[in-house]
């Protein structure tokens, strides 16, 4: 009997051919197009919030904040799933860093909360990140302008790192490069957003408000910020390239202190040099070793 063929309609071919592609896949090919991404949320740049919003984590200011901060992160939030992030985890880093409630939160990510951590803003990063997304940051310690311009808990003057004056954003920029993972967006107010292009010139920035002075701002209209939170969101993380870890030598770190008393009792570390009464200095040959002892002076060393 003579052997006959069957011709499949052209949408099944299609189909067809695209299931034997994915079936020769290697397991390699196929996990380097997922897009796992990183979103640290702080509170003083989020949209809506001005310098009396989140002073305090009481009373119905602070309640009225938090939802800010949720809304600007699931913003975030779904412009990184647009963008093909298949992945997405999101650390509370504001404060006690238990502010965002889950419920308020997209369900499709994981969140990190409570402030009991080794890497504060930056708890559960790792090399496996595709990217990092900052929201809602703020200007650092000795701005003369910016939303409650601060860096840490507010107990330092300046902070260096390898004689780079940095705030929260720029910390954090140097564990996130150690991973080699990019920071590919950040959102805040706008000196915020200028200060991040120190550290990371290529960043996108999204400012949601103009700031005035410390504590007065110039709010944008809330919809018009989260749509463009959203958009670069979502451009952002679909241009996204990883880099080698950028891993230095040593990290030498400078903090100057409000307060001298704290320099006087780090100096119990064999480690901490004393540079005059209000500024120490250590040497780290990690960057995730340095940034685990800064957040042990900054936050943990009470002089009350």
């Amino acid at each position: 009997m003579p052997t006959t063929f069957t011709l499949l309609p052209m949408r099944s071919l299609r189909l067809a051919l695209s299931a034997l592609v994915a079936l020769t896949l290697s397991p390699d090919t196929a996990s380097s197009q997922a897009r796992k991404v990183y979103i640290s949320v702080d509170m003083e740049g989020i949209s809506g919030v001005n310098g009396d919003n989140q002073t305090s984590a009481a009373g119905a200011e602070y309640g009225r904040a938090r939802k800010l901060m949720a809304e600007d992160a699931n913003a975030a939030i779904r412009g990184a799933f647009e963008g093909g992030a298949t992945e997405v985890v999101v650390n509370d880093s504001h404060g006690s860093q238990r502010n965002i409630l889950p419920e308020d939160l997209d369900p499709r990510v994981r969140l990190i909360s409570h402030s009991f951590k080794r890497h504060g803003m930056m708890e559960g990063l790792d090399s496996t990140f595709d990217a990092v997304i900052f929201v809602g940051y703020h200007a650092k310690a000795g701005s003369p302008r910016g939303v409650f311009a601060h860096t840490g808990s507010g107990v330092l003057r300046d902070l260096q790192i390898n004689g780079l004056s940095v705030g929260e954003g720029g910390m954090n920029a140097f564990l996130a490069r150690w991973y080699g993972v990019p920071v590919i967006l950040v959102t805040g107010d706008d000196v915020a957003v200028e200060e991040q292009k120190v550290t990371v010139p290529t960043v996108r920035g999204v400012v949601v408000k103009r700031a005035i002075n410390s504590r007065a701002v110039e709010l944008r209209p809330l919809a018009d910020a989260r749509r463009d939170i959203q958009d670069a969101a979502k451009a952002a993380v679909a241009t996204a390239r990883k880099a080698p870890p950028e891993r230095l030598a040593r990290y030498t770190v400078r903090m100057a202190m409000r307060d001298p008393t704290i320099p006087e009792v780090a100096a119990a570390f064999r480690e901490i040099r004393l540079v005059d009464a209000t500024t120490m200095e250590f040497t780290r040959e990690s960057m995730p070793d340095a940034y685990r002892l800064i957040r042990v002076l900054y936050r943990f060393i009470n002089t009350d």
